[in-house]
Formats: structure tokens, sequence, C-alpha cells
């Protein structure tokens, strides 16, 4: 049987990121959370969390995390029906979920779904940002339970739902044009001419020069990991950038900022996945992001 006591000294622990705190949550002293982690740990026989600051979990942690998540999604719809179950001097303790977006859909629509979310639920959120192309990994690795992501295949042990797609326009100053490109923008002039990058997984500039010419070069970039940073910085002339629609749609009507080449955007197809065992309770929170992407998405 699991103890589930220490399983949930564990999950608080990773959650909280200190010994100390797990034991202020949990109402005890930080030896006993120390003493449940560690018997726990030698029962398994595998180190369950990383001592640092803050302690986070190892995958085989991950894997005991994501576990009493469900447990307290099961007992949260338990205890709804069955209100007697709670014991009136240890009160309810809100389920933390583990859900994993990339930045620009934060940045645009995601917060819409999670405010939804969070006026039907007291459940709490602890989002985790990465490429779209990257979350899919968080769910196989049983770090969170639900992702907005690019792969349209479902995650083993996942269901995969189609949202729509970000759009994306290649901006730029209009100062920033006239300097870079005063012949019009070619891969001959994009060669020379710097782009926004968010980080080493950011392709978007790749997948925009194949669409608009059949073909990618090697530019210079600025690495910039903010997507509000991308739209300041174009808006800089610093560089150009694949700017999710939403945040420029102004700018480009006011002039403040250009298409490279009008009518050329890119879209990003996204889906939303959710590990099975968590998609009864997770509904609500599915339907608030389905909600959310049909009015802020495009069809794909």
């Amino acid at each position: 049987m699991i103890d589930y006591g220490a399983a949930r000294a564990v999950a608080t622990v990773v959650q909280t990121g200190s010994f100390e705190k797990a034991a202020r949550a949990l109402n005890v002293t930080p030896s006993a959370i120390s003493q449940r982690v560690r018997q726990m740990e030698e029962r398994l026989g595998v180190v369950l969390i990383e001592r640092g600051t803050p302690c986070t979990a190892t995958e085989r942690g991950e894997w005991l995390c994501r576990h009493m998540e469900h447990v307290g999604m099961l007992e949260r719809g338990l205890i709804e029906n069955l209100p007697g179950l709670i014991d009136p001097d240890a009160g309810m303790q809100r389920v933390t979920l583990n859900v994993a977006t990339n930045a620009d859909s934060l940045a645009t629509w995601f917060l819409i779904a999670v405010a939804a979310f969070t006026r039907q639920t007291d459940h709490l959120l602890s989002v985790s940002i990465d490429d779209e192309g990257h979350t899919a990994e968080w769910l196989r690795r049983g770090r969170v339970v639900a992702a907005v992501t690019s792969l349209g295949k479902p995650v083993q042990g996942c269901h995969a739902t189609p949202l729509g797609a970000l759009r994306y326009h290649a901006t730029a100053s209009l100062e920033y044009i006239d300097r870079h490109f005063p012949a019009g923008v070619t891969p001959e002039s994009l060669v020379q001419a710097p782009a926004l990058t968010f980080n080493q997984k950011d392709r978007l500039q790749i997948e925009w020069m194949h669409k608009a010419f059949g073909q990618s070069v090697t530019h210079p970039t600025h690495w910039l990991p903010s997507t509000q940073g991308f739209v300041d910085a174009s808006l800089a002339g610093i560089g150009w950038a694949l700017n999710p629609a939403q945040l420029v749609k102004d700018h480009l009507a006011e002039g403040r900022l250009v298409e490279l080449i009008p009518g050329i955007s890119l879209d990003v197809p996204l889906f939303w996945q959710v590990n099975r065992l968590s998609a009864d309770p997770l509904s609500a929170l599915t339907q608030a992001v389905i909600g959310a992407a049909r009015r802020e998405l495009v069809v794909s």
C-alpha cells in the first residue's frame, strides 16, 4: 500500500520548493517532512527529490507528484458528494494542477481560459512554459497532466483535441525596413538583417522564410526570451520577428509596425492534450481552454 502521508510530503516539497515551506503547508515540523521523504525514498530505493534551492523532483519523483494530483482530484470529487468525509480539524487541502503551454499562447489567449477555470473551481494551477513543439515531452515524462502543444498525435495515455492555429506576422518597424530592406525583403537581404529569436528551440523565423521563399538562410539574430519583449524590440527597431497577430494588430493598423511581406503570415496549429486519468476531473479546464481557443485562434 502507498504511504500517502509520505507521498504528500514529497509532493508538497516539490510544490513549495523546500522542506521548511512544505512543513508549514502541512502543519508539521521540517524534521517530520524529512523523515517521511527519506522513508519513501528508502522504501522505493530511488531518489525522489533533488535537494537544492529550490528542491525539485527527479523523474521518478515527478511521477509520484502527478499521482498525488490524481488522488487530490479524486478526493475532491468524492468529498463534493460526501462532505461528511472532511476532517473539520484538518480542513480541505486545495489541489494544484501542473500544466504546460508555450509562451506565446500564455501571452495571447491561455490566461483567458485560466481565468474562466478559476471562476468555477478552487483548484490552483502551476503553469510551465516551453516551446509548443516540446511541451508534449512534459506529458510523456509525467511532469504535467495537460499541455498546449503543436503535436496532434496523442501522447501515450492522453487525449488530444485540436484548438486552432496561432497566427504570426513577420514584422518590423518602418525605420528598420528602410534601413535593412531598401530594395525589398529577399533571401539575400535577410542574410544581413538581425532577427529576434526566443531560444534555440525557436524555428518560427525559419518556417516563415520557407513559406515566403521556399528556402531559409543563415541570418544574424538577437536572443530574447520574452513574447512581449519581441514586440517591444520590434517597435524599437532592434530586429524583425514573428509576432502573434493579437499582440501586433493595433501596431500594424496604426503603422508603428509593418509586415516584411504583406499577406505572408505563419499559422501554427495547437492541440490540447490531457492525461486520460485526469480527463474527467479536468473537464472544466478543458472546456475553458477549448472555448478561449475557439474565440482567439484561427481555424487551422
